[in-house]
């Protein structure tokens, strides 16, 4: 299936959760997609630091670009 894509690469677009819209570009079809966000410490030890993560899980019945990521509130 030729997508207009440069060679493997598809677009993909993030549904609900904190990424909602965000679009992108992904290789493979992944089935899912981690989306960090940093927090914010106080006094964290050197080198030491915390990131909220948020789940994407591919909607299978999606088959052309862009690909569909939904939010999965109850992962990880």
């Amino acid at each position: 299936m030729d997508t207009g894509s440069p060679a493997g690469w598809e677009a993909a677009v993030l549904f609900g959760g904190p990424a909602d819209g965000l679009r992108m570009r992904v290789t493979d079809r992944p089935p899912t997609i981690q989306v960090t966000r940093p927090c914010e410490l106080e006094d964290p030890p050197n080198g030491v630091r915390a990131e909220a993560l948020h789940i994407y899980r591919r909607d299978f019945r999606v088959e052309s670009e862009p690909l569909r990521y939904g939010f999965d509130g109850a992962s990880p």
